[in-house]
């Protein structure tokens, strides 16, 4: 079997452990003859898996009772809509934290329901940064405060929550979920497409404030698209195998030391990348220090034409999709809970050795 080492943003590499156990239960999910993707979501077995994640998740991130825990579909871009069709109405006003691509996505939806200002935008600096707390100017009565904690494309990450003096956040957390602890008492909603750190794509994590909850809209969202009707129950047929891999990810998690173990792991294998980088002129970060993402790490090459041949020849060592989004080009290692450590030192040994040929 070969591996390659699989610096994709999302889809993304899944820790190994799980892929195994996953495939030893494909076929035949603990005994009953027939796989967990042939069973109803209303059975015993996947009643079990979807307690069991929900549970885990709440240990992981110390939610207590004070939040319901949805598996949903449609991706983090559909909560772009869900989240103001539930809570934003239209003589109020949400705040939006404009740091890249998917936030300004988010902007474009919310804008939809109700009034949209936003406190902060890097847009002119394209999204070179995320803002220390005295950049923001919030509005005087804002719903809710919505940001984006990880930029995969551009390469940032905002290092802690964005202040906002107890108006609840609502959080894009796709490109970090779950590795690093968080202050929940300063979220209202948590939302992730499960594809980078947490499971395969096709399931949505929703996580939603108790208190918050009682505040939504019924009138006029279909029933579907309110938040109330995922609550406590599964309303329509989930996408059970998405649930049970996410679980698996979730008992791997737990195994390995939990948020804080995967913090320090993330810190390791960043500073090896930045270092690199960091050498000299050869390579060249895209966005300002101070705001570097540890999950998706942007750099630059003297010229296009040593990009592509830099990502030509990485990928004929097993060093693969490292090619920059297509927005912005240029080299993106997205470094996730799953990739190994021994993944980010191949790609610091091949970036040494091909600017050793071409510098």
């Amino acid at each position: 079997m070969k591996r390659v080492h699989n610096f994709s943003a999302g889809p993304a590499t899944l820790p190994l452990e799980v892929l195994e156990k996953a495939q030893k239960e494909l076929v035949e999910y603990k005994g009953k003859g027939q796989s967990l993707m042939e069973m109803s979501h209303r059975s015993a077995e996947y009643t079990e898996i979807d307690q069991q994640a929900k549970a885990r998740l709440s240990s992981l991130l110390g939610l207590g009772d004070d939040f319901e825990v949805m598996f949903l579909q449609g991706g983090a871009s559909s909560q772009f809509m869900m989240a103001p069709y539930n809570f934003l109405r239209e003589n109020e006003t949400a705040d939006y934290i404009d740091t890249g691509r998917w936030s300004d996505k988010a902007i474009t939806e919310a804008k939809k329901f109700g009034y949209v200002h936003v406190p902060y935008s890097s847009s002119e600096g394209n999204y070179d940064r995320v803002p220390k707390n005295g950049e923001l100017k919030f509005s005087s009565n804002p719903v809710y405060v919505h940001f984006t904690s990880n930029n995969t494309v551009a390469g940032t990450q905002f290092p802690t929550e964005p202040e906002t003096n107890g108006v609840p956040l609502v959080c894009d957390a796709s490109s970090d979920f779950l590795s690093r602890p968080i202050d929940v008492d300063k979220y209202g909603i948590i939302y992730a497409g499960a594809q980078k750190n947490v499971g395969p794509a096709g399931v949505t994590i929703v996580i939603v404030r108790k208190d918050l909850l009682e505040k939504a809209k019924t009138e006029g969202v279909p029933t579907i698209l309110r938040y109330k009707t995922h609550t406590g129950k599964i309303f329509n047929t989930p996408p059970t195998f998405n649930v049970y891999m996410v679980n698996l990810v979730l008992d791997w998690i737990e195994q390995k030391g939990g948020l804080s173990y995967f913090e320090s792991f993330s810190q390791k294998k960043a500073s090896l990348l930045y270092g690199e980088i960091d050498k000299d002129d050869f390579y060249r970060g895209a966005v300002e220090k101070e705001s570097r993402s540890l999950m998706n790490a942007t750099y630059r090459l003297p010229s296009e034409e040593l990009e592509q041949k830099f990502l030509s020849e990485a990928a004929e060592n097993g060093l693969v999709a490292l090619k920059g989004h297509r927005s912005v080009g240029g080299i993106r290692a997205s470094m996730y809970n799953a990739m190994p450590m021994e993944s980010v030192e191949a790609l610091v040994s091949f970036m040494q050795e091909f600017r050793d040929k071409n510098g």
